[in-house]
C-alpha cells in the first residue's frame, strides 16, 4: 500500500538534457518538496515505483530574477533529487505515475 505522503513528497520528473545523460548512470532526477528529507525521497521512490534506491543527493536551485514587459518577478526556488538505483533496476519517467 502506498502512504499518499509520498505523492506529496515526489513532484513531477525533472526531463532535461543533463537528466537524460545522468539515466545513463541509473539516476534519475526528480523535483521534490521542499522539506522533503533525504530518506521521505528514498521511500517514497521505492513505494511508487517498485524500485530499490542505492543513494539520494538533493539540491536546491535558487529561483531567478526574470523580466515579463517590463515588470521584474522571482521565479520560486526549486529542490530536486538525484536518485541512483541498484544495478538492474530502471523507471521510465516518460510514462509518468
Amino acid at each position: 500500500m502506498t502512504d499518499l505522503r509520498h505523492y506529496d513528497v515526489i513532484r513531477t520528473p525533472s526531463i532535461t538534457e543533463k537528466s537524460t545523460l545522468v539515466s545513463e548512470q541509473n539516476q534519475v532526477v526528480f523535483n521534490v518538496a521542499k522539506d522533503a528529507t533525504k530518506p521521505e525521497i528514498k521511500a517514497a521512490v521505492e513505494a511508487l515505483f517498485g524500485v530499490k534506491v542505492k543513494a539520494v543527493n538533493t539540491l536546491v536551485r535558487k529561483g531567478k530574477v526574470k523580466r515579463f514587459r517590463g515588470i521584474t518577478g522571482k521565479q520560486s526556488d526549486v529542490k530536486k533529487a538525484v536518485v541512483t538505483l541498484v544495478d538492474g533496476q530502471s523507471i521510465d519517467v516518460t510514462t509518468g505515475l
